[in-house]
């Protein structure tokens, strides 16, 4: 071997022994550097550093080698955000931080949608929230886990409520039996879903229903307030003429129990909104003609018709008499 190859074989393997990048960094050193200097102009740098299957986006595009790798070698940095980045949620949320950040900052715009995937949507007053109004740990950065149900976050709002009292009213910890979870306040909008308030029910005050200490004397049909407006009704007398205590088959909640309509008529009795009839009448008084009772009806006073037309058109009418009960015993359907 001569002299000369001998020196170069040796100042080879001395410049592979002092790479500053470790064993197996196998890229053309031209790649990142110049002939003029060994400093790094990262504008004209070839080496694409999505190779590595990290690529330089967003603020990661901006920082200098050396921010992420603190010494030359550079595969001694691996590719998770846990491995730059000190966790300042204490593993409270797990270790992939782009579960809720990206490499443009570290701001999270999408916290409802993230917070729906861990299983409680923020909806109604919840929405308007700041996270540690119920992640109240030391640290504000770690969210630890709340419990699913109302009651984990509101108990004491169960405990001093007064107006009724929860407790001595034995109310169920289960807020959403009352409280609609979409609803601003508690007593919102959507307050007592289960049996709205509104119409003639709207800006009660919950005594003027609930009337016992414990809130559970009363169902949601309404005889069960209004059996006295039922029995003192005189126009026309409820309970002389027969009506069922099914408020709901004649009237709404609107208020002063107006207009009513009893479209079981048709079904029960005698068809007045379908058929001949209908469209015909404007108060139930023109055929029931005693308000106090009306199981009373007339056919005769509404048709007006001449007794004496009357009389000869049945003439050949077995058992024919010129009485309202008569026309209806024949005519039920109301036909002519």
């Amino acid at each position: 071997m001569s002299r000369y190859l001998a020196l170069f074989l040796f100042g080879a393997i001395g410049l592979m022994a002092q790479n500053p990048h470790g064993e197996g960094f196998k890229i053309n050193c031209s790649d990142c550097h110049n002939s003029g200097s060994w400093q790094v102009n990262l504008q004209t740098m070839k080496f694409d550093h999505s190779s590595t299957g990290f690529e330089l986006e967003g603020q990661h595009a901006a920082v200098a080698c050396m921010d992420c790798h603190e010494n030359l070698e550079f595969k001694k940095v691996g590719n998770q955000c846990v491995e730059c980045h000190t966790d300042v949620h204490q593993m409270s949320v797990g270790d992939d931080c782009r579960r809720c950040h990206d490499s443009e900052s570290w701001l999270v715009f999408n916290i409802p949608e993230l917070h729906e995937q861990n299983g409680f949507p923020l909806q109604g007053a919840h929405i308007t929230l700041a996270c540690i109004d119920c992640h109240d740990a030391s640290n504000n950065l770690v969210w630890e886990r709340q419990g699913q149900e109302c009651v984990d976050c509101h108990r004491e709002d169960y405990q001093t409520a007064s107006d009724p009292d929860h407790i001595a009213s034995g109310f169920s910890i289960d807020c959403v039996q009352c409280h609609e979870p979409l609803s601003q306040q508690w007593g919102g909008d959507n307050f007592h879903y289960f049996f709205p308030l509104v119409l003639g029910h709207d800006g009660l005050d919950c005594m003027d229903c609930h009337t016992s200490p414990t809130y559970d004397q009363i169902q949601p049909i309404c005889s069960t307030c209004h059996i006295d407006d039922y029995q003192n009704a005189t126009n026309p007398n409820h309970v002389s003429s027969g009506f069922p205590t099914d408020c709901a088959l004649c009237h709404s909640t609107n208020p002063g129990w107006a207009p009513a309509s009893f479209e079981n008529h048709d079904d029960n009795h005698f068809p007045i909104y379908s058929r001949t009839h209908r469209g015909t009448w404007s108060s139930c008084t023109e055929c029931h003609t005693n308000p106090s009772n009306y199981n009373v009806f007339s056919c005769i006073d509404c048709h007006e018709h001449n007794r004496s037309e009357m009389d000869d058109e049945h003439d050949d009418v077995g058992g024919y008499r010129y009485d309202s009960n008569a026309c209806y015993n024949c005519h039920p359907t109301g036909r002519e």
